[in-house]
């Protein structure tokens, strides 16, 4: 059987994955999000300025007969560039995220018509990871700011990694939790690590921004003159 382990961090002990819950604003909308890396998981834990510890939870997720898309997938197939997909993927381009709002906000509308992937009948989401700085990549790229080359080197300067979100009835019910595994996640050390994770991100994205890496020759709105 093809068996994954995954982690989800939660200020909260008891965590109960319901199918049809989550909020439409996070970057897939709607599900139960969860990482391979637990160092990560640890960091998402306590991303809250609360003060509080938090929670690691543990999921074993047996991926037989379940559907997960990756924007690889829809490179392979020649249907986008693939500095273009890895945006799709790392913003999800999925109505009602967050990131697709900011897209929509910034005149990219249009972007998210023509590269955004229709998720329906997924049961896994499978893709980058984003967080409150990669606002900053939405926006400059939309402007015109940002040459498509340096898209995907500016998407893994986040350290974020790859997420799973859990989309299907079918999905939830193959995700079991290891509770005997439950991890405690003690604020003042993951909460620093995520705050200086989210600090370095956002200067290494400027640096690379401004340097004479990005071309600015092929930006967003050359991808409409087709």
């Amino acid at each position: 059987m093809n068996k994954i382990i995954l982690y989800h961090g939660s200020p909260n002990q008891l965590v109960n994955p319901i199918f049809g819950g989550g909020d439409d604003k996070h970057d897939y909308g709607r599900g139960f999000y969860l990482t391979e890396n637990v160092e990560l998981a640890k960091e998402w834990a306590v991303c809250r300025p609360d003060d509080t510890n938090g929670w690691v939870h543990k999921y074993e997720l047996d991926c037989d007969e379940l559907i997960l898309p990756f924007a690889g997938y829809i490179v392979s197939k020649g249907e986008m560039n693939f500095h273009v997909a890895a945006f799709a993927g790392a913003f999800g381009c999925v109505l009602g995220s967050i990131p697709s709002y900011y897209l929509g906000y910034f005149g990219g509308r249009k972007f998210i018509e023509k590269y955004g992937i229709d998720t329906t009948g997924y049961d896994v989401l499978k893709g980058w990871r984003a967080n409150a700085s990669y606002f900053y990549i939405a926006k400059e790229f939309v402007r015109d700011n940002i040459d498509v080359d340096i898209l995907e080197e500016l998407l893994s300067l986040g350290g974020l990694g790859i997420q799973y979100c859990i989309k299907s009835e079918l999905a939830y019910s193959k995700l079991h939790e290891i509770k005997e595994d439950l991890i405690i996640v003690e604020y003042s050390e993951f909460n620093d690590k995520y705050n200086q994770r989210d600090t370095d991100a956002r200067q290494r994205m400027r640096d690379l921004v401004d340097s004479d890496a990005n071309k600015v020759t092929k930006v967003f709105s050359t991808l409409f003159e087709r």
